[in-house]
C-alpha cells in the first residue's frame, strides 16, 4: 500500500537523542532553547514558544482571547470564536476548553479554506478570536484577511485576535515570506506524521514581545523558572498550563530541521506532477493554485465524483486515501452551533486526499495517476 503519510526522521537523530539522554536534563534544558532559536531563524521571527502538541499551542493561543492579562478588565460574556468546520477536531476543541463559543464560517469550495466573504459578514462585537486553517498547507489570503479584520475593528472598536492554524503548513509561504511573519499568532504542529516532526509537539509563533512573554509563561503554569529556582520567592501573575516540549523532542526537531527543506521540495514536485497529469479528467476537480502563495502540500486534495467508489478503486490498487476528519459541525457536541454552510455542503462529500509525500517514487506517483485515469 502506498501510504498517505509517513514519518520522516533524520539519519543523525540517534546521536542527538543519546546526547540528551546522558545529559541529565530531560526537560527545561538547552536543547529546546536551541531548537526554538533555530526555528525562529528559519521562519524569520524569533518569538517562538515550543509546546508538547499543536492542540496545546492552539489552547494557549485561544487562552489569550478567553482570559485577560494582568491589569486588564474581565469580560462579562465568554465571547465567540469564528472558525472553520473543515479541519481536524484539534483546531476547534481548544475553543470549547477555553469556555468560548464556536461560530462556523463557511468554506470556499475553490481553496477548502475559510470563505472570507462569509467571515466578514459574521464578525460581531462578540468575536474574540478568528481561527483560520491553512488546510493541507495551502495559505489563506492573509492580506485580504487583514483588511476584513481592519474593517471590523473600525466598525466595532475592537480587533479580534487572529490565530493561524498552520498545523499542516510548515514551509508554506504567502507573498514570498513564510507563515509566522504576517502579524498574527501562528500555531504549527510537529506531530509524528508532519513534515517537520519532533515526535509529538508544536510551535506557537507570536507577533510581538508582549504576547510572546505571556505565552512563554502560560506554557509552564505561569512560573518564571529562572527566578523560582534561584530565590524560591516568585509570583504567578497569570496562571498557566504544563504544555512544555521535552529535550528529546527538541533534539528530534533540531535533527529534522536539517533535512526538512528537501522533503518539502519533493512534496511540491509530486504535487506539480499531479497538477499536470490529473488535469481535465472527467469527475476530478482541482483546488485553487494562486501565484502569490507556495503551499506545503502535506497531502494532495481532489474533489471527485462518487468519492466512495473512487476510494475503493484506489484501495484495490494499493493506494491509501482518506477524508482525514469529519466536518466538525456534524458532531453532536457542536449541535448548538449548527449553521447553513452552502460552500462546505457543496464539497464535503466530494473532497478526498491522496499521497503526495517525499516517500513516493516516480513509479508510485505514475501508478496513482494511471489508476485515477482508468476510472472508478
Amino acid at each position: 500500500m502506498i501510504p498517505l503519510s509517513k514519518i520522516a526522521m533524520s539519519p543523525d537523530v540517534d546521536r542527538r537523542i543519546s546526547a540528551v539522554l546522558h545529559s541529565g536534563r530531560l526537560e527545561h534544558g538547552p536543547t529546546v532553547a536551541e531548537y526554538e532559536a533555530t526555528v525562529g531563524e528559519r521562519v524569520g521571527n524569533p518569538r517562538v514558544v515550543s509546546v508538547n502538541c499543536g492542540t496545546a499551542g492552539l489552547h494557549l493561543a485561544l487562552s489569550l482571547a478567553a482570559r485577560p492579562g494582568p491589569g486588564q478588565a474581565d469580560r462579562a460574556e465568554p465571547g465567540e470564536v469564528l472558525s472553520t468546520p473543515l479541519t481536524f477536531e484539534g483546531t476547534n476543541w481548544p475553543a470549547l476548553a477555553n469556555g468560548l463559543r464556536v461560530r462556523w464560517v463557511d468554506v470556499d469550495p475553490a481553496t477548502l479554506n475559510v470563505d472570507l466573504d462569509d467571515l466578514a459578514a459574521k464578525i460581531s462585537p462578540a468575536t474574540r478570536a478568528i481561527v483560520v486553517v491553512h488546510w493541507l498547507g495551502y495559505p489563506v489570503d492573509l492580506n485580504r484577511l487583514c483588511a476584513v479584520v481592519d474593517q471590523a475593528a473600525a466598525r466595532y472598536g475592537h480587533r479580534p485576535l487572529i490565530i493561524e492554524d498552520c498545523a499542516q503548513a510548515w514551509g508554506a509561504t504567502y507573498r514570498g515570506t513564510p507563515l509566522g511573519t504576517h502579524g498574527n499568532v501562528c500555531v504549527f504542529s510537529t506531530g509524528a506524521i508532519k513534515t517537520l516532526t519532533t515526535g509529538s509537539g508544536g510551535l506557537v509563533v507570536l507577533p510581538d514581545d508582549d504576547l510572546h512573554e505571556r505565552l512563554r509563561l502560560r506554557r509552564w503554569l505561569g512560573i518564571e523558572r529562572a527566578s523560582a529556582r534561584i530565590t524560591g520567592d516568585y509570583d504567578v501573575a497569570e496562571w498557566g498550563y504544563r504544555f512544555v516540549l521535552n529535550e528529546i523532542g527538541g533534539a528530534i526537531g533540531l535533527s529534522n530541521l536539517e533535512h526538512v527543506d528537501e522533503l518539502l521540495r519533493r512534496h511540491r514536485e509530486n504535487a506539480a506532477y499531479y497538477d499536470k497529469e490529473l488535469t481535465g479528467l472527467d469527475g476530478v476537480e482541482h483546488t485553487e493554485r494562486a501565484d502569490d502563495r507556495e503551499p506545503s502540500f502535506w497531502v494532495y486534495p481532489l474533489k471527485v465524483r462518487d468519492r466512495s467508489a473512487f476510494m475503493c478503486r484506489l484501495r484495490d490498487a494499493g493506494i491509501a486515501s482518506s477524508v482525514i476528519s469529519r466536518r466538525n459541525d456534524a458532531h453532536s457536541c457542536m449541535a448548538s452551533s449548527r449553521a447553513h454552510l452552502p460552500g462546505l455542503d457543496s464539497v464535503a462529500d466530494r473532497v478526498v486526499y491522496i499521497p503526495v509525500g517525499w516517500w513516493l517514487t516516480a513509479e508510485d506517483r505514475s501508478h496513482v495517476v494511471e489508476t485515477i485515469r482508468s476510472g472508478w
